[in-house]
């Protein structure tokens, strides 16, 4: 699967326009951590059609959060989709208590909810503008329990299982973000 067709797909299955946003933000914040990892052009592809794929099932799931993901991963191995890319997209859901077992499905499962803080902490800003927000204000935002509060700073602080520090990882994923903010609307 290309990324032409996972975006149509996406959108066949995605009607709510902030989950597109969200989907287009974990991807653009996986191919900059693959990037970062040095991973091949390929590799930066497989990586960017997880992070673009990961909720495909989301609205049809949103009143089951126990399908959430195992529905997602069944719909990508259907369509031959890339083992890897299904592992991480069946992995990111939590509530299963199944643990990522490759550096992808670790990445994608940290990212998902950076995404989140960083787009609340966006939305607080007086001009509330990504270029605006900086890594330095996304780490005081992590910081406040009250803040964004259903963000799971646990899931995010597994980014040192991927080998970042939390700030190297949210400066990466900002940064991501930040490149396509006329996309996400910020």
């Amino acid at each position: 699967m290309n990324r032409e067709e996972a975006l149509k797909l996406v959108k066949e299955k995605i009607k709510n326009q902030n989950l597109i946003k969200h989907c287009l933000a974990v991807e653009a914040c996986l191919r900059a951590l693959a990037k970062h990892f040095g991973k091949q052009a390929f590799e930066e592809e497989k990586w960017a059609l997880a992070g673009l794929l990961h909720d495909i099932d989301y609205e049809e799931t949103k009143d089951n959060p126990n399908q959430h993901s195992i529905l997602g991963a069944k719909i990508l191995e259907e369509l031959g989709v890339d083992e890897e890319i299904v592992h991480a997209v069946k992995t990111h859901n939590e509530i299963h208590g199944i643990a990522p077992a490759t550096l992808l499905a670790k990445a994608l499962y940290c990212v998902d909810p950076l995404t989140g803080l960083i787009v609340a902490a966006t939305l607080v800003l007086p001009s509330r503008k990504l270029k605006d927000l900086k890594t330095e204000n996304v780490l005081k935002r992590f910081k406040e329990k009250a803040f964004a509060r259903s963000v799971n700073r646990t899931i995010i602080v597994s980014c040192s299982e991927i080998g970042l520090t939390l700030e190297e990882f949210v400066e990466i994923g900002l940064k991501a973000m930040q490149k396509m903010s006329d996309i996400l609307g910020l």
